[in-house]
Parts: structure tokens; C-alpha cells; sequence
């Protein structure tokens, strides 16, 4: 993994940003979901205009990607807070008994996509009866699932998705997963303007990039949580709001593949969709979480038989640090 440190020394303006208390700065060690991306350009905003150094915190960003399992490498202890995908997979955490709970959610909207050839005219998700769809072996286990459920899909039409490009390039009657902040860039990069299907416009509602950590934490150390939930939230808007190109070039840095262009795509797709800045982040701010939502999302996976209706759904996640109207 490679690591963007931040110095540990607190500015007088700690007082007015950290609640006028002045804090010994406090060690944070950060994975993210994927290598860096603008999909994290609000951490890298705070790590960049010195926000997390401001609330007192030492950040150590370490970045997720293909290889590694953000939940295991968080039980495991590698990593004291680690931005999970979705909803779902802490709910398992849950039925797994593992203490550890969700503080945020970055992103209102999963950015889940299914992506279609323009030719094809496919106006819904139903539309793609018949026809082949490239899906990875989580996909299949999560949104697969919903997609099925309410458009009639069927397990028949599922490829293999490897992360490569060149098949769905190939045939036009081929669609496949994707991100609406990702995979569109590069498939016009590659010269198709594809079909998006956004799958939170059709009622698939987990949060996604979720803040999760141990209840140990939690308990012990509430305040250090809420400082890295806070200094994040502003970075976040402070990203959107710009200038970002400092979150940009740190970005760049850690992941020398990735491009600027892809950066600035992925932060105007995101605000463009409402990934994070929609529902209930609105009136409470970005991050925010509500018992109705977790609650809705839950009654659906229930609906699938992903989990048993007695599972105790309130313990994958806390109120206690978001809906506080941070950075409005």
C-alpha cells in the first residue's frame, strides 16, 4: 500500500475548527475502497488544505484496490477505519458477529451502474432481457439479486466481469456492470458514449462508501472519531466547492495511472447524479445516515433472503457522529 501522511502538529486554528479545544494530534490509519480516485478526492482535500491536520489528526491513507478486502484487513486490525462499499456488507458483519459499526455514509447513492450500447435503445433495466451482461462474483451476489427480483433478469444472461473493457467494445448486444463515476470516462476515452442505468434511480438504496470502524474505538475514543468524521465531511465540501487540483495532484501521486481528466469527470458525474449530496444529506449534510433508510434497505434484503428477518439490523451502525449538519 502506498500511505499520504499527514504531520501531526495543531495550528492555533484548531480552536475555532475542533470545538475551541485543543487536541494532542491523534493517529488515524485510513483504508480506502479502491487505489485513489476522485471517488475519495474529499479525504484527499482534507489531507491536502491541512483540514485533518487542523482537528488534530495524524492520517495515514492507505489504499484499498482488487486484491484487498477492506472488511477482513479491518477485523484483521491492519486498519483502524476503512471505507466499506455498502450496505450490505456490514449488515453481514452483523450476522457475523464482528464488533463493528458504520459512523457515515459518503455516498447517498451507490454509483452502481449497468452499462448499455446507445444502439441497443434500451429505455430500463427490463429492457436487457436476453442479452448478455458482464457481472463480477459480488455483483452477483448483491444488486444481481435486485435486478432479478424486479425486472425479470435471469442468472442465464450473467458473464464473468474481469474489469476489462475490450468485450463490452466488441459486441454491442453486451452490457455490463460499472460506475457511473468511472467506467463511462473510459469508455468514451475509448471512443462509445454508453447507455447508463443507474441502479439507485430504480429503488436499489444501500449507502455506499461507509465509514466503518470497531465499537472498541467507538467507546474509547468517541472524540477521535468524531474529529475524522468532521474534518471529513469538510473536505468534502470543500472539494466540490474547489479549487481541488491540490486533492488532484496527491491523488495522481499515489496512483500515477490515473489522470486528471478522469479526476475531474468523476467529481462533476458525482455531483452530477446526487451520489453524495442527495436524500437525506440535503437538510442534514453530507454523511448522513437515518434508522428509516437503514431500516428500508434492510426490509429489501430481507425481501431477497439475503438475511433473516431477526437480525438485529440497528447494531451495523450509530447516529452518534453524522446528521449534524457538519460543513453547511
Amino acid at each position: 500500500m502506498m500511505n499520504v501522511r499527514v504531520c501531526a502538529a495543531l495550528a492555533a486554528a484548531v480552536m475555532g475548527l475542533a470545538g475551541g479545544t485543543a487536541h494532542a494530534a491523534d493517529k488515524i490509519r485510513f483504508l480506502t475502497s479502491w487505489r485513489a480516485e476522485a471517488e475519495h478526492g474529499g479525504f484527499y482535500q482534507a489531507i491536502a488544505d491541512g483540514t485533518y491536520k487542523a482537528y488534530g489528526l495524524d492520517v495515514e491513507l492507505q489504499q484499498g484496490g482488487p486484491q484487498i478486502n477492506g472488511a477482513q484487513v479491518l477485523v484483521g486490525g491492519g486498519t483502524d477505519v476503512a471505507v466499506i462499499s455498502g450496505s450490505a456488507i456490514v449488515l453481514n458483519m452483523v450476522a457475523q458477529n464482528t464488533p463493528f459499526v458504520a459512523v457515515a455514509a459518503f455516498f447517498q447513492k451507490d454509483p452502481q451502474v449497468l452499462l448499455c450500447h446507445k444502439e441497443m435503445g434500451f429505455k430500463t433495466p427490463a429492457d436487457l432481457k436476453g442479452h448478455p451482461v458482464l457481472i463480477g462474483s459480488s455483483g452477483r451476489l448483491t444488486y444481481w439479486k435486485f435486478l432479478k427480483d424486479k425486472f425479470g433478469l435471469v442468472d442465464d444472461q450473467v458473464r464473468p466481469y474481469t474489469f476489462n473493457l475490450a468485450p463490452f467494445l466488441a459486441d454491442k448486444n453486451v452490457c455490463q456492470q460499472g460506475y457511473v463515476t468511472s467506467e463511462p470516462f473510459a469508455l468514451r476515452e475509448a471512443g462509445t458514449d454508453p447507455q447508463v442505468f443507474l441502479f439507485a434511480d430504480y429503488g436499489y438504496l444501500p449507502y455506499s462508501s461507509l465509514f466503518v470502524t470497531s465499537k472498541k474505538l467507538v467507546d474509547e475514543k468517541p472524540d477521535v472519531v468524531q474529529r475524522f468524521v468532521d474534518a471529513s465531511i469538510k473536505g468534502w465540501y470543500a472539494y466540490f466547492k474547489g479549487p481541488r487540483d491540490a486533492a488532484h495532484d496527491l491523488i495522481v501521486k499515489d496512483n500515477p495511472q490515473y489522470t486528471k481528466a478522469n479526476a475531474e469527470f468523476t467529481a462533476q458525474a458525482m455531483q452530477e447524479y446526487g451520489i453524495m449530496n442527495s436524500g437525506d444529506a440535503k437538510t442534514l449534510g453530507i454523511g448522513a445516515m437515518t434508522d428509516a433508510r437503514w431500516k428500508s434497505f434492510f426490509d429489501e434484503e430481507v425481501k431477497l433472503g439475503d438475511f433473516k428477518p431477526d437480525l438485529d439490523w440497528h447494531a451495523a451502525y450509530t447516529l452518534q457522529f453524522v446528521n449534524k449538519k457538519v460543513g453547511m
